[in-house]
């Protein structure tokens, strides 16, 4: 596509006159593209909005799933999603046919890493050629997904370009960061700020427009890749905190000392403290992975990140922390672990959600067989798990599996689990989680992380 000649400043700014006019008036269309975790909910929060959302997912089960309505995201209301797509508001498509109806283009796809800890923006790179082919004037594409400062100007921007068509002049395009937490009941889509950064001042008016009609406040950056880069500080943030309190439950561990006790009472200090808390690892999409594209970048500036490499090596031994100190255990009890049967309660990376993605309890479990033990798990939320060569369904949980396992793990505290039930019927149970906090009878059966 060739873009139409621009002659005069009038004409130049025609098409974002026309954007923020329809993004005013609630006749934009909005395409999402990538229904998962970040875009479903904010589909919905679009569609309630006023305007018709069309998402793009090359899922064909997931298309399906959102054209009859079926949420399979927690954070979307079912009932909801139907009345919605009953209306005509959200529909959903497997190809990029659509595109040139669309005025509003957000991408939430994964940005992965490859095995040797590198960014991998297949996805990124491949949807944005999609919209490519199919890119008008009065366009704005704004980019959720989260990856490493430069992405937005250098990756996208050459490929929409492609077109014909000019950034600022033609179309529009910023970095957004998704800043979803599955799960989370009190900060939503629409009461969680939203930071933006463009590659110029017409993009940037733009998108504040669009995103200012729902989430209650947004917040401006200089430049794309400054806000490329305060998603991925966020992150960082959370795991070189998360390593300090799990290497501080390894050395408690040497120490005999209780880490929960220890931290409950530092963090009853009312200032210059933040509470984060211990686990048997990090997992999800975001604080395993997105540390790591600091990384990359800082690496090639000649620069290395210290802080992130040591947080990520401490919180990727903490699968084998936890493996180690069942053995233990099950020595202690008089069973090698080649007869031992083990029941590993919770296989999603975090309470309450249903997602396994690169979840701990899973890399406990590869090490438990590599031992020899049988190992059974259960999670109502995550059904089975197909991760590589490791292929396990979900145990039902009783009381005979229970009693006929040696040991009970606790690797994720779902709220709607009765731990005191479990701890009654279990031989012993090691709760990296202090899901057993409340847990008052048979405490001499529980081990903490």
């Amino acid at each position: 596509m060739t873009a139409a000649p621009v002659t005069t400043g009038e004409f130049q700014l025609a098409p974002k006159n026309q954007l923020l006019q329809k993004i005013k008036d609630k006749s934009a269309v909005v395409g999402v593209v990538g229904l998962g975790y970040v875009g479903l909910p904010l589909a919905l929060e679009k569609a309630r909005a006023g305007y018709r959302v069309i998402g793009i997912e090359e899922n064909p089960l997931r298309v399906q799933k959102v054209k009859r309505g079926e949420s399979y995201i927690t954070d979307v209301p079912e009932q909801e999603l139907q009345a919605l797509v009953k209306s005509g508001a959200i529909g959903a498509v497997n190809d990029f046919s659509c595109v040139p109806a669309l005025d509003v283009i957000v991408i939430c796809v994964p940005t992965p890493l490859t095995r040797n800890l590198t960014p991998d923006l297949q996805y990124v790179e491949k949807v944005t050629r999609g919209i490519a082919t199919g890119l008008r004037r009065g366009q704005l594409v704004s980019l959720e997904s989260t990856t490493y400062p430069g992405t937005t100007e250098e990756v996208m921007l050459p490929i929409l370009e492609s077109s014909g068509l000019k950034a600022e002049t033609d179309f529009f395009l910023v970095y957004s960061p998704e800043r979803v937490d599955p799960g989370n009941k009190r900060y939503t889509t629409r009461n969680t700020s939203k930071v933006i950064g463009a590659i110029g001042p017409s993009s940037m008016e733009v998108a504040l427009a669009f995103y200012s009609q729902t989430v209650k406040k947004v917040v401006p950056v200089s430049s794309a890749r400054a806000a490329e880069l305060v998603k991925i500080f966020e992150n960082t943030f959370r795991a070189v905190n998360i390593a300090l309190v799990n290497e501080l439950a390894m050395l408690c561990d040497l120490m005999e000392l209780n880490v929960w006790e220890v931290l409950d009472a530092a963090f009853t200090k009312p200032f210059g403290i933040i509470p984060f808390y211990p686990g048997p690892g990090v997992g999800g999409h975001c604080i395993p992975v997105d540390p790591h594209y600091l990384e990359w970048k800082a690496r090639e500036l000649n620069f290395n990140t210290h802080f992130i490499a040591l947080a990520g090596e401490i919180n990727r031994k903490m699968p084998e922390f936890v493996q180690r100190k069942a053995l233990r255990i099950l020595n202690n009890l008089g069973i090698p672990a080649s007869r031992a049967q083990v029941l590993v309660l919770g296989v999603a990376y975090k309470k309450d959600v249903a997602d396994s993605r690169e979840s701990p309890a899973i890399q406990v479990i590869r090490l438990l067989l590599r031992d020899g033990a049988r190992v059974l798990y259960h999670d109502e939320l995550v059904k089975s798990i197909h991760d590589r060569e490791l292929d396990m369904a979900s145990t039902p949980l009783s009381e005979e599996v229970i009693r006929a396992s040696d040991l009970v793990i606790i690797t994720t505290d779902h709220s709607h689990l009765d731990y005191q039930w479990v701890v009654e019927k279990a031989k012993h149970v090691l709760d990296t989680r202090n899901a057993t906090r409340y847990v008052t009878n048979n405490r001499e059966r529980i081990t903490l992380l």
